[in-house]
């Protein structure tokens, strides 16, 4: 059976058929993320551990790690910044020991540079997921070298030097060629995790089905675990979550053992929050004097103040349960648990002492 073991210093995570779906964390990733993107450039790594946190305790299993930062600023006293071969080695360093710092979480470190995938790996304690190699031939000869010198398993995509093809069949062409380039190295299959490239549906009505499809080829096939960047199928769309909620699922039934997500729900903020009680207050709806925010947002179902696992955790953990991943359901059970208000520490349901009442007569 495929296994694919992830490790950090104390802690392994395992992707597998016969495993829980694993969530590997995107969030510590500076593209497209301007104020992270910022805050990098002038040294404060705050965000970042924050986001590590975050992530584990809403479920992530893995933390992917990208270096791929733009230092604007910088570029203008020193034109070495304007290249990222320059800039992305000392950052994922940088990176790793941050995030190794606050969690132990298993790492995915994450550059199309070269010499960060290096340091990254030099740095990680443990045996961390490498993301990411391709079909392109200068790619196979730069990545799995450091693959099997640093005995790493490698997030492989399935596109090659024709650039991302839209017919399946080429997909799957592409992802048999790294595993059979990979055995040349003496990288076992069991050691690539194929992305198979999922299209956003909204650009292409077969993008779901062509997924599901190819995942189980590459399952029966090539006995490869797989991977996807989850949110891709939903781009474009509104109510992204809720197409989310049910491919990650669907994607899980046909063999996909894990993804790369945001697994927090990012919290509501004081703009937000103004808007809805001033919309509350032109209702004439009358609020309890001294409510403070996380009462008040939970109480119009608008989320949380603070970082919480989103819905597409639930989407995953129900499915574990379905699928007989989750002993005896007690994932779903914990994490359906509600906290106890202030108060009502060591109380049955509902705030009542003693639990469940026992029928009497």
């Amino acid at each position: 059976m495929t296994r694919t073991v992830i490790e950090s210093k104390t802690k392994t995570a395992v992707m597998g058929f016969d495993e829980p779906f694993c969530v590997i964390g995107e969030r510590i990733n500076p593209t497209g993320r301007k104020i992270l993107n910022e805050e990098l450039e002038r040294g404060d790594f705050s965000r970042v551990e924050a986001d590590a946190i975050a992530q584990t305790m809403a479920g992530a299993t893995v933390l992917d790690i990208n270096s791929g930062a733009v230092f604007s600023n910088k570029m203008a006293e020193d034109p070495r910044y304007a290249d990222n071969n320059f800039v992305e080695p000392t950052l994922m360093k940088e990176l790793v020991e941050r995030v190794q710092a606050v969690c132990d979480t298993p790492l995915c470190i994450d550059s199309s540079v070269p010499g960060a995938l290096e340091n990254g790996l030099a740095a990680a304690e443990g045996r961390p997921l490498l993301n990411s190699v391709t079909g392109e031939e200068e790619r196979l000869e730069l990545v799995l070298p450091l693959v099997k010198k640093y005995n790493v398993p490698v997030v492989a995509i399935s596109n090659d030097d024709t650039g991302i093809s839209e017919d399946p069949e080429v997909r799957f062409a592409v992802a048999k060629k790294i595993v059979e380039r990979a055995a040349d190295f003496g990288i076992p299959a069991h050691d690539i995790v194929v992305d198979p490239l999922v299209m956003p549906i909204g650009a292409m009505e077969t993008a779901g089905l062509q997924v599901f499809t190819l995942v189980r080829r590459l399952r029966e096939e090539l006995g490869v675990n797989t991977t996807c960047g989850a949110s891709n199928i939903s781009f474009g769309l509104p109510n992204r979550h809720g197409i989310n909620n049910a491919f990650l699922p669907m994607a899980m039934g046909a063999g996909m053992t894990s993804a790369i997500m945001n697994p927090v729900a990012l919290p509501v903020g004081p703009k937000k929050i103004a808007e809805k009680r001033a919309q509350v207050e032109a209702a004439g709806i009358m609020i309890p004097e001294g409510m403070d925010d996380e009462a008040f947002v939970q109480m119009f179902g608008m989320g949380s103040t603070k970082p919480r696992a989103g819905k597409e955790m639930e989407a995953i953990r129900a499915a574990n349960f379905l699928t007989n991943n989750d002993d005896g359901g007690g994932k779903w059970i914990e994490f359906n648990r509600e906290a106890p208000k202030a108060g009502q520490e060591g109380r049955g349901r509902a705030g009542r002492t003693g639990g469940r009442r026992r029928r009497t007569g």
